[in-house]
């Protein structure tokens, strides 16, 4: 390729600019010298972090237990995510804000641990607190006089209701 821009029969001007803007192309994205030695280093650095971590993660989290001691026995279930203890123990965590134990009520304590939310006392659906009622229907709706008048003889009482005498069933193609 070089002997083609220096040799003596020559290339036309033109066919020598697009040869030089070609090899420049080729080496548009390739590095060179201590920019290409750093780059290598931090390809290999990330090969090294994302493999050794994948690995590593994957084998203590496989191994890992809730850090909880129950009656002097540590608990067996896996811990949530980031975290070092399970759902059960999670409020043991100080560290932790995600969650808070229910207060219950007077009655009934419960420890349970509920999401954080938006409420200053967050409950488990055991002594979560209902709204008060939106609707409350009017006590004195007026009821047309037609309808209050209304022949009784229209409807059938229980005992009309009820069969007096067992049919056989049957049943046919």
């Amino acid at each position: 390729g070089s002997s083609l821009l220096t040799g003596p029969e020559g290339l036309l001007a033109k066919e020598r600019e697009n040869l030089k803007r070609l090899k420049c192309l080729r080496r548009y994205r390739q590095r060179y010298g201590a920019e290409a030695l750093l780059h290598r280093q931090l390809r290999e650095r990330r090969l090294l972090a994302s493999d050794g971590t994948a690995q590593q993660a994957h084998t203590t989290r496989s191994s890992q237990r809730c850090l909880a001691f129950v009656d002097d026995v540590r608990c067996s279930r896996q811990p949530l995510p980031l975290s070092r203890h399970c759902l059960l123990h999670i409020c043991q965590d100080t560290n932790q804000t995600l969650f808070k134990p229910c207060q219950g009520s007077e009655e009934v304590p419960c420890n349970k641990p509920v999401a954080a939310s938006l409420s200053e006392e967050p409950c488990c659906p055991l002594h979560l607190r209902l709204p008060p009622q939106m609707y409350v229907p009017e006590q004195g709706l007026a009821v047309p006089e037609e309808l209050e008048a209304a022949p009784s003889d229209l409807y059938l009482s229980a005992a009309e209701l009820q069969p007096t005498e067992s049919l056989p069933l049957e049943f046919s193609d």
